[in-house]
């Protein structure tokens, strides 16, 4: 008769083995080793639901085998029970050390032994439906969480296009300027997490831009003095939307958007930052926004010539942009060009830019 659950009864005297085997036979499953070097090596091929050790042994005692079977990932599930007759605390004691988790003394009482055995497999058995438990509610709550990331940072974008489009800037524009962000993290030595919370904030860093008035923020000419100071507010304003926000994402969002008007010699606003007092997060996308910018058509201006641009980002070393990102720039600069002309701008685009 084949049963449902397993025993293994590991004791160097046969005579033990058998009178166990006899009591236990109507209801379980039975293996049997005299020693612990064969009970390790029955293991490797079978799938036991509890173990019935003995502790005095030759070569390798029950202590030794417990511990080598608690110390194997395949093994350490299995609930050990201890049967000997060794009587004294300090070898009870032991016993539990090692990861037994019951412990009885010979002679025994029959209903004790299948009393204590049923009582420890269906424990074994809970255990194990609620280990499942979690572990299902756990994948679950992780497709949750990158569904909510996902979305999340589905709405970053979103709401970083609409800041461009009310400046009649195109959707590529943010896109360019997170995949130019990414690649300055990258090469800066950023680690992953941060060049990906990088990446998905840096679309955000005009959304301040929402709350500037159109005929400011699609003005053709120069600013008089007073828009000026309207239009720098967009940074602040960027800010105020996601500053008490405890999202690491909508956090560094506030950072892209406060700082990435900073320059590295202490001149740009709305602080007036100087060097890397200007969060990295600023100093990247204050680059890779004005490379962007410089090179596409503005409702203000047609696109610069690539000499022109690469010559204003060199001479603004260590001015406007931090000397370590413009050598990263110039070092990989085909990298970002073929960015910048994976995601160039339509013609429609363009027309609507310039209308």
């Amino acid at each position: 008769m084949i049963n449902e659950k397993t025993i293994l009864i590991v004791d160097d005297t046969e005579l033990n083995i058998e009178v166990l085997m006899e009591l236990l036979d109507d209801e379980y499953d039975l293996l049997a080793a005299t020693n612990g070097e064969d009970a390790l090596e029955m293991l490797e091929d079978e799938k036991v639901d509890l173990i019935l050790l003995d502790i005095m042994m030759p070569n390798m005692d029950g202590y030794e085998v417990c511990k080598r079977l608690k110390s194997n990932a395949n093994t350490k599930d299995i609930p050990v029970l201890f049967i000997t007759a060794k009587t004294d605390e300090d070898s009870i004691a032991m016993a539990y050390d090692v990861g037994g988790i019951d412990y009885i003394t010979k002679p025994f009482m029959a209903r004790e032994v299948q009393s204590r055995i049923s009582s420890h497999i269906e424990l074994s058995e809970i255990k194990s439906s609620l280990q499942k438990a979690v572990k299902a509610k756990t994948k679950e709550l992780e497709t949750i969480n990158y569904e909510l990331a996902d979305t999340q940072k589905d709405i970053i974008f979103a709401m970083g296009l609409i800041g461009e489009k009310r400046s009649e800037e195109t959707a590529n524009h943010v896109k360019r300027v997170a995949l130019y962000s990414e690649l300055f993290a990258k090469y800066y030595g950023l680690d992953e997490k941060e060049i990906s919370l990088l990446k998905d904030a840096s679309p955000m860093h005009d959304i301040g831009k929402i709350g500037i008035s159109d005929d400011i923020l699609n003005k053709p000419g120069r600013f008089t003095k007073e828009e000026f100071e309207i239009m720098k507010s967009h940074a602040k304003m960027g800010y105020d939307l996601f500053k008490n926000s405890k999202r690491e994402l909508l956090k560094a969002a506030s950072i892209v958007s406060y700082e990435h008007h900073e320059k590295y010699d202490g001149s740009g606003y709305p602080r007036g930052l100087k060097g890397e007092d200007i969060h990295i997060y600023g100093r990247i996308t204050a680059l890779a926004d004005v490379f962007d910018a410089l090179g596409s058509d503005r409702v203000y201006k047609k696109a610069w010539e690539d000499e022109k641009i690469f010559e204003l980002i060199s001479n603004e070393s260590g001015k406007h942009f931090d000397p370590k990102l413009v050598e990263i720039f110039f070092d990989n600069l085909g990298e970002f060009l073929t960015i910048r002309d994976a995601l160039k701008d339509t013609f429609k685009e363009k027309e609507s830019a310039l209308a």
